[in-house]
């Protein structure tokens, strides 16, 4: 089959985009860690009308065939605003998935190239989105754990075939995996109680998804306040607060909401986490319906690892100790129901205080994901 020759096709209709979207599930079905998207919030990932990116930046959708057989896609992604704002020249590569083929991978990047070039880009990155809210990277190293939502799924022989086209480290990020104790650590709660006797601050636990409901659109404020320097970010607009808002509350667990609040009630540190549901998304094969949704809600409340995803302390208080506030009263709750195992989600290797403050729970290193870079000649 490697005699025939590859042919590259740009996806210009419904039918290629469906086989576009399902072609990772071909090809690795029988990968065991490999986790499908939610296939509902992919459809809208590359419809315009429901990702307000898709029309602020320029984008190409490819596949590769090797004789009559789909083996591959890639996304070719240039945000001109982002672009613009850090006086950048780059084009992203994103959603790379093909067969273990040099061939058909040189065939997708010399593609991606030719059309970045037209661009008048000067350099190529990847795997990366519109920001750093899609999946970023690929995972180098423990892939043996399940990934987690939001991060990147990927067979471990994509590493191999995509330095072999020439790419170097850009940079990578890190998981930690810290272990829930049995019982919080005396200092913790000396910590947490000086802290809540501080009258300036309040710490916000809930009970309801009513109650949390009025905070979400704040906590997406305070994320473009404080993330505005984390690489890849793009601010919210409040039409994508709201949407996102829609989206992700009647998936959250208030319970592993945690906010805190100044004297002001205005918002000033937050941390979310979620109950892993990777094992349910397996089951339900990225499907929501008719039954998947309850393949992932049962997994999520079988499951013992609890996941990291969102966290910030506005800039001006980060130096009273709200990290190790919310950290205790989070760790408090898994202790409660549960939890033996808790996942930082992706933290650029880079973020040595953020690093630190894992290190100091005894979180250790056990996923690492890269983002590539070349030079476009």
């Amino acid at each position: 089959m490697d005699s025939l020759p590859i042919k590259i096709q740009e996806v210009t209709s419904k039918s290629a985009l469906r086989d576009y979207i399902f072609l990772p599930a071909k090809l690795y079905h029988d990968q065991p860690n490999w986790v499908p998207p939610i296939y509902m919030d992919e459809w809208k990932f590359h419809d315009p009308k429901q990702n307000p990116s898709l029309g602020k930046a320029t984008v190409i959708r490819l596949l590769a065939y090797r004789g009559n057989e789909l083996v591959g896609r890639v996304m070719g992604i240039i945000n001109h605003k982002y672009n613009e704002t850090h006086g950048e020249k780059t084009a992203r590569f994103f959603q790379l998935d093909c067969a273990n083929d040099q061939g058909v991978v040189k065939a997708l990047f010399d593609a991606v190239y030719a059309w970045a070039q037209k661009q008048s880009m000067q350099q190529l990155i990847g795997p990366f989105g519109f920001s750093d809210k899609d999946p970023q990277g690929l995972q180098i190293e423990g892939l043996e754990h399940l990934p987690v939502i939001a991060t990147p799924t990927n067979p471990l022989y994509l590493q191999s075939l995509i330095e072999g086209e020439g790419f170097v480290k850009h940079l990578d990020c890190v998981s930690f995996k810290v272990l829930v104790p049995n019982a919080i650590p005396a200092l913790y709660l000396r910590v947490m109680e000086r802290i809540k006797k501080n009258s300036q601050v309040q710490l916000l636990e809930f009970k309801t998804k009513k109650a949390l409901k009025p905070y979400i659109v704040p906590v997406f404020r305070l994320v473009n306040e404080t993330y505005s320097d984390l690489f890849g970010f793009v601010p919210m607009t409040e039409e994508e607060m709201k949407r996102m808002a829609a989206q992700y509350l009647p998936i959250l667990d208030p319970a592993f909401v945690k906010l805190v609040l100044n004297q002001d009630q205005e918002l000033i540190a937050f941390v979310v986490a979620m109950p892993d549901m990777s094992k349910g998304i397996q089951k339900a094969k990225g499907k929501l319906f008719p039954f998947g949704f309850i393949q992932i809600l049962m997994a999520a409340n079988k499951s013992k690892q609890l996941n990291l995803l969102l966290g910030a302390v506005r800039n001006d208080y980060r130096s009273i100790g709200l990290t190790a506030l919310m950290g205790t009263a989070l760790l408090q709750t898994a202790i409660e129901r549960g939890f033996e195992l808790m996942d930082s989600h992706l933290v650029l290797e880079s973020n040595q205080a953020m690093c630190a403050e894992y290190q100091r729970i005894g979180g250790e290193i056990y996923k690492r994901y890269r983002v590539y870079k070349k030079s476009i000649s």
